[in-house]
Order: structure tokens, then sequence, then C-alpha cells
């Protein structure tokens, strides 16, 4: 096999000069730094899902394998590329997400953090987190995992149905998720469960049955999310049956409450976990923390003195391996404005139970509070905000049980 492709050398004096300029923002201390690489091949795409995947597929229709030699290659060229942008910081967590990382072998994956930690300092403690999905499973893979260096686990179960997993197109079924999640359980500390609720032709009692499932794991973390139909899926272009909105918001009710009475905390809109297993990775993005994006398709958000820079690295995967290796992982690299700023933080910020400090948004936008004052007011009038005046941070601002019931409408005033 031949050597990678070398990156040309980057031009740390053009980097500081394009990005480290002066200009009208004052950010505080930088953010937290995460890591997120994306690994976007998947056994078969979902009906629903509108992320960047793709089917491995083989001439004649046979299975194929990822390339996964030239791809880790070109993630390593992607990240030292992008050191400059992320020079002197270290970093807080990885997410290895997809696609469906747990194709790639363990071996893989120890190269992959392997090559971070080379290039990248990473916290002592460092949150590693890799998606697995149960069609992937075999016995002993997850702790070969834990052993190149995953502390997290994230399964992507989405239902204990055998009917409703074939609705959803997903490769697995109950049997393979139920032994999927028991070896997890016994290889990691702490997990995550994903389900997904208001299925095709889902019923409440249903739902109550694959949440007992899951409960009855002791999982230390879980992700419930409302199946939507998003535009360019299988599902959007032949849509099927879902249950109505009163149902979806009685089968919400009783996910806050079966969680809650098994001991797990709503701290963001789709998120329950148990006492010191919240993710820390999506908490910095919740909190408009720094993310460097590496892989096929993945974005990147990067804060400078003056100013946020936003990434986008080049979708197709082959493009992607091509450009990359040539030190042009990057299709777009802009600048966040103003408004947008405001905007993109109250986006993510909202969708937490604590809600933020205020001086945490001035910290992570560069802008005043006056930037946000008058659809603060109008959703504190509304009863869709909570103000505490008393925090040793000074004020805080959070989503009252209505602002969370109502949350696009609570964002949307600050659009």
């Amino acid at each position: 096999m031949s050597a990678p492709a070398t990156p040309p050398a980057v031009d740390l004096a053009s980097v500081a000069d394009r990005f480290l300029r002066p200009g009208t923002l004052q950010l505080g201390a930088p953010p937290p730094l995460s890591v997120y690489v994306h690994l976007p091949w998947c056994l078969k795409k979902c009906p629903y899902c509108d992320f960047n995947s793709h089917e491995l597929r083989a001439p004649g229709g046979a299975g194929a394998s990822a390339p996964e030699a030239r791809y880790l290659d070109a993630l390593r060229a992607d990240l030292e590329a992008s050191l400059p942008l992320v020079w002197g910081r270290s970093v807080q967590t990885v997410f290895i997400g997809g696609g469906t990382p747990s194709l790639f072998a363990p071996e893989s994956i120890e190269r992959l953090l392997s090559d971070i930690r080379s290039l990248l300092p990473l916290a002592p403690g460092a949150e590693v987190t890799l998606e697995a999905n149960p069609g992937t499973f075999e016995r002993e893979r997850f702790r070969a995992y834990r052993g190149a260096g995953v502390t997290r686990l994230s399964i992507g179960v989405q239902s204990f149905s055998d009917d409703k997993l074939r609705a959803l197109g997903r490769v697995h079924d109950r049997a393979q998720a139920l032994a999927a999640v028991e070896e997890a359980a016994q290889a990691f500390d702490t997990f995550n469960l994903d389900l997904i609720y208001a299925l095709p032709g889902q019923t409440p009692a249903e739902l109550d049955e694959d949440l007992a499932t899951a409960l009855a794991f002791a999982p230390p973390h879980l992700s419930l999310y409302h199946l939507t139909l998003e535009p360019n899926t299988a599902f959007a272009r032949r849509p099927p049956v879902l249950p109505d909105e009163d149902t979806s918001a009685e089968m919400l009710d009783r996910l806050v409450e079966l969680t809650a009475t098994a001991g797990l905390q709503r701290y963001e809109v789709s998120a329950y976990a148990r006492p010191g297993h919240r993710c820390a990775h999506n908490l910095n993005y919740w909190q408009f923390g720094d993310y460097l994006g590496l892989g096929a398709g993945a974005h990147g958000k990067l804060s400078f003195p003056h100013r946020v820079l936003r990434t986008v690295k080049w979708r197709e995967p082959a493009r992607y391996m091509d450009e990359a290796l040539t030190g042009r992982a990057a299709s777009q690299q802009d600048e966040v404005g103003r408004q947008a700023l405001a905007f993109e933080f109250m986006l993510n910020a909202l969708r937490l139970r604590d809600g933020f400090e205020l001086a945490l948004f001035t910290d992570r936008t560069g802008l005043p509070p006056s930037a946000i004052a008058a659809p603060l007011e109008q959703a504190l009038a509304r009863g869709l905000l909570a103000r505490d005046d008393g925090g040793p941070a000074g004020p805080r601002v959070r989503p009252t049980a209505r602002g969370f019931d109502f949350l696009s409408d609570l964002q949307a005033l600050f659009l």
C-alpha cells in the first residue's frame, strides 16, 4: 500500500491574519473544545434518516466493506490541516458518530483515537463516545472498543419491538438489541440508549413496554426522540401513519413520568440521565462550546477573540477522502454574523432545563445582553422563561414547563 499523500504545509501566519484580526465582537476566553468525527457508512439507509450516511454497496449487490484504512488516512490529514485553528487548546470530549461507527473494527477506532491523541492534547478523563448499531453487534466487540479508548457507548436501539423495527427499516431485531444492551451494560460504566417514540401505529401501551424494557437495564442515560418526517427522506416521500398530536403529547408525558420514577432526570429536551452521567459532549454543543468537525460532511464551530467560524467538510465520502488527503478537507469556512450568533446560541441553550447564565451569552457570542433583551422580555411575559437574579455568576434564565412544552415557539422569539 502506498503511503498517504502528505497535506501541504499550512501557513500559520495567514491563518492568524485571517481569523485573529480585530473585529467588532468581544468574546471571552475560548470555550471548551470538543472533537466530532463522522464515519459515514451504514449497512442500510433508514427511511427516516436525514444524516450524511451512505449504504455500503458492492458491484452486483453483494456486501461491501468501508475503506477504513484510506478513510483513517484522510481523517488524520483533515486534523493536521485543522491544527492552526485550534492551536494550544486541549480537547474535553470526542464523539464518533455516523453513519454506523461500529462498522469500523476496534483496531481502526484505536488507530483513530491514537492519531487524535498524538496531534491534540486530550484532557485527563476526556469523555470518548462511540455510536453503535445492534445490527453490527458481536460478542466481545464492545469490550474491544473499551480497550481501544472509548469510554461511553451510545446504542441506536430505537425500539425493542420487532414490528416497529421493521417499520423503521432497522437492520437489527429485538433479540440483537437486547444482547447489545446487555453487553454494553457489562462493558461500560456509562452508556446511552436511543429510543424513538410516536412510531408508525404505536400505541401508548406499546411505548410503555419499550420504555420498561429499556429501564430494566438501569441505563445511565436515555435519549428519547419524537419521530419526525424530515425532508429528503424515504418517509417524507411516502409518509407513514403516525400517532396524532394528542397521543404524542400523552406519550411524552408518560416518558417524563416513568423516567423520573426510575431516577433519570430530564436535563435537556430529549436527554435523560442519572446523576454524574450527563453527556459532556452534547452539553458542550448546547452551551455553545466549540467543536472541531472531522470527516465527510462534518460541521464545526470555532471561536476566536473577535469572531466565530463555522466549517463544513466535503459531504460525499469519496470526494472527502480525495480532498482531505491533499489538505483541502473543508468545503466551507464562514464567519457567523452577529444576528445569527444570538439566534444560534439561544437555539441551543434553551434546550437545557437549567437554562443559562446571561454572562455565558456574552462570553460565547461576544454580544451584549441587550442583543436579546427584547425577545427575552417577551418570553418572560408569556411565561415561557423564568429568571433568577440571585446566582453566584449573575442572572440566569431557564425555560418554564410551558417553555419546554412549546420550545419551538420560545426559540422563534429570538429569530
